[in-house]
């Protein structure tokens, strides 16, 4: 988000507390003097000056949110209060990451923004489902009450280069374990599915997103808009893919499939085709993946 931003002129004051975060990830833009790091919590009221605010602060794998669920909501929605408070403040765009998991474990296939979804409210996922949908609800309520002029898009399984090998999320775990030599961990049936979304695709839906709002400010397009890739593949269909990628010789462990986990996820992305400028991903998974090692390979 960082690299796309400075490369067309932007100025970013990149926010991030580093509870999942990496300087890492960053550093390379420190002698930019267009870019300035905050090591700050947004669940604390923020003093900044900008044009446009994209909120995408909150853990999103499993391991990471429900490691500290209180936490974990409170950066859902005291978070995207106070971000909201900042925008309505200086009246200008804001930008909420959202998420696929509002629609829980799915009974409609492929999801549309019109479902509601099928949410456990008292789950061990649900600071972050929850989480995610009652921040949905906070910007909607500024939009018509305050009339801040939001974007919320749903983000589907996301995954590329600069990801925490330790993360939990399926595609870097499998890349790591494979690598590593060590089983791969497949909870449940392998049957489950998943829409996998390289970030540069994802990134790009974004940028096309929020600049609606800078370009013609008659078309109020608020979302929420799904963000994703709509190719869907099992989860034993991906551990093939990265045996085969990695060249790895690692065989296949199952386990238990954790409570609440979804057994469907396939994006609908009509709505981003329509208003995004047609917009749709370009990466496949093949192509992806071959990035995505590379980068792990550089590390482990």
């Amino acid at each position: 988000m960082v690299d796309r931003l400075l490369a067309r002129g932007d100025k970013v004051i990149c926010v991030d507390n580093l509870y999942t975060g990496n300087e890492d990830n960053i550093k390379h833009h420190f002698p930019n003097k267009n870019f300035e790091f905050l090591n700050h919590d947004i669940t604390i009221l923020l003093d900044v000056v900008v044009d446009q605010i994209y909120n995408l602060a909150c853990p999103a794998s499993p391991v990471h949110y429900q490691s500290d669920p209180i936490q974990t909501l409170k950066t859902c929605v005291l978070g995207a209060m106070n971000m909201l408070e900042l925008a309505k403040e200086l009246q200008i765009p804001i930008f909420q990451a959202s998420t696929s998991e509002v629609y829980g474990d799915p009974l409609v296939h492929p999801q549309l923004e019109t479902y509601w979804g099928h949410v456990n409210p008292i789950g061990i996922r649900s600071c972050y489902d929850e989480g995610k949908r009652c921040a949905e609800t906070l910007f909607f309520d500024y939009h018509r009450q305050h009339n801040v002029d939001i974007r919320v898009a749903r983000i589907f399984n996301t995954y590329g280069p600069r990801m925490d090998p330790n993360d939990g999320r399926v595609v870097s775990n499998f890349i790591v374990q494979a690598l590593q030599g060590e089983d791969l961990t497949i909870y449940g049936d392998g049957l489950q599915t998943r829409s996998f979304c390289y970030v540069d695709d994802l990134i790009e839906g974004f940028l096309r997103f929020m600049d609606i709002a800078q370009s013609d400010s008659l078309l109020k397009i608020t979302g929420p808009i799904n963000l994703g890739n709509p190719n869907e593949f099992t989860i034993a269909d991906l551990a093939e893919k990265v045996l085969s990628k990695t060249g790895s010789s690692s065989a296949i462990a199952m386990f238990p499939l954790p409570s609440d986990d979804p057994m469907q996820r396939k994006p609908d992305i009509s709505l981003a085709k329509k208003h995004l400028g047609g917009w749709s991903p370009k990466v496949t998974l093949e192509q992806g993946l071959v990035k995505t090692e590379e980068y792990f390979r550089s590390i482990l």
